[in-house]
């Protein structure tokens, strides 16, 4: 059977998960009204109201130290005047596609380490996004939350492969393993399941080159999520890795940034990041 599976490539495992994972229909119909140039604000708001789950994941967002709001926001239609509706579809794609998995089973992989991966890379990538004056940064978040979801699809689709690749140590990183036991990435399958599902190109295509040693950044989008990346995994496995591991001048200087601006985006990631997990984790999703 793994022999199979080996034979298949990251566009096949994504089209398998496309039967499994769904996303909720709000998330769908709120992308449709966003394409629809002529919807308003209301119309979109009505659309998240009607989803109880959905409306309140986007005022708890909206009231967080994401944000820093002076005052608080009370309702769909202010956060989407306040934050943007592009911003706010973003949000509420990242907690679609998060609910989408909160089935997995954590008996393969350490789920909670998973997403905390997730967020940290989410949190850098909007660091930088932000300092570099990035339109959308809520969009790298997006990027770097999910990123890694070709994990999660592995862990339904072959638990043994996911099993293994989750054995690294201070030698070999996950890319390492990803490549040695399915020859593609992980962020690979994402970025083609994410195309299935018809999420926005800026969305899907910075995830597909998350890695510069099988993509060459094309944007800075792409070398923000490249740096994020490496430095998330230093930063979650601590334990493993210091936190320069295969960060070298190429991924930070072509963007204007030193050492000190990577470290103080290090250190916004870890003071946000126990309030984040608890906004992103699927294990902290209220039940409707």
């Amino acid at each position: 059977m793994n022999r199979v599976h080996y034979l298949m490539n990251a566009k096949d495992y994504a089209i398998n998960a496309d039967d499994i994972f769904v996303l909720p229909e709000a998330v769908v119909k709120i992308k449709q009204l966003i394409d629809d140039e002529t919807a308003s604000m209301y119309e979109i708001a009505e659309i998240i109201n009607y989803d109880p789950a959905i409306m309140s994941q986007v005022l708890k967002i909206s009231n967080s130290a994401l944000y820093k709001f002076t005052s608080t926001i009370s309702t769909v239609s202010k956060a989407i005047q306040v934050i943007g509706t592009r911003s706010v579809y973003d949000l509420v794609l990242a907690y679609g596609i998060a609910n989408a998995f909160k089935s997995i089973e954590s008996d393969v992989i350490d789920l909670d380490r998973f997403w905390e991966r997730g967020v940290s890379c989410g949190l850098l990538a909007k660091y930088f996004a932000e300092e570099l004056g990035i339109k959308d940064p809520e969009r790298l978040f997006v990027c770097g939350l999910l990123h890694n979801l070709g994990e999660l699809v592995m862990v339904k689709l072959n638990p043994e492969i996911a099993r293994t690749c989750s054995a690294i140590d201070a030698d070999t990183r996950p890319l390492d393993l990803e490549l040695a036991n399915l020859g593609f990435s992980y962020a690979e399958i994402a970025a083609e399941l994410m195309k299935l599902w018809g999420l926005p190109v800026e969305i899907y295509q910075p995830i597909k080159r998350t890695h510069p040693s099988i993509a060459a950044a094309l944007s800075r989008e792409d070398q923000i999520l490249q740096l994020s990346y490496i430095l998330s995994v230093n930063n979650v496995f601590k334990d493993i890795y210091s936190p320069y591991d295969g960060v070298n001048t190429s991924l930070y200087e072509p963007l204007g940034l030193d050492l000190e601006q990577v470290d103080n985006a290090l250190d916004f990631t870890n003071l946000q990041l126990i309030s984040a997990m608890a906004l992103f984790s699927p294990s902290s999703f209220s039940m409707y």
